[in-house]
């Protein structure tokens, strides 16, 4: 068996096409959650504080700033000063918490869904044949 004919049936096996179509879909989804927590909860907290609130511009300087650098991260990165850059970890840990929830919720109700469901009948006892009932008829003539 070639290698060409191996690696084919292991990409067409059903498992490997299952998790490529969840790679995909949750590419999409970390994509709808970003979008979320940057266009709809911020603002909203930001909104709730009074004032601008941006997690990604958040830092705090650990170097000496050269003479004529803008202070925001982006310019001291290019500067080359070292920053530690919180607020994208913020950004990124707000995701996470809401992607997680949204998850949890989802099996969740998959769980409850597969509970409501009805067990299946138990398996009727199958007939006891002939010449077992036979045997126990002997037994239980000998037994007295």
């Amino acid at each position: 068996m070639s290698m060409m004919q191996e690696f084919k049936e292991f990409a067409m096996k059903g498992n490997v096409m299952d998790l490529a179509v969840g790679v995909i879909i949750g590419g999409a989804f970390g994509r709808i959650v970003d979008s979320v927590v940057a266009d709809l909860i911020m603002p909203f907290i930001a909104w709730i504080m009074g004032g601008k609130l941006d997690f990604s511009g958040m830092f705090l300087v650990l170097g000496t700033i050269p003479e004529g650098t803008v202070r925001t991260l982006d310019a001291l990165r290019k500067a080359q000063v070292p920053v530690f850059a919180y607020g994208n970890f913020l950004t990124i840990l707000v995701n996470f918490v809401i992607l997680a929830f949204i998850i949890f919720m989802m099996i969740k109700q998959m769980n409850r869904l597969k509970r409501s469901e009805p067990a299946p009948a138990p398996a009727p006892e199958p007939a006891v044949a002939e010449e077992v009932l036979l045997l126990r008829e002997i037994r239980d003539s000998l037994k007295q």
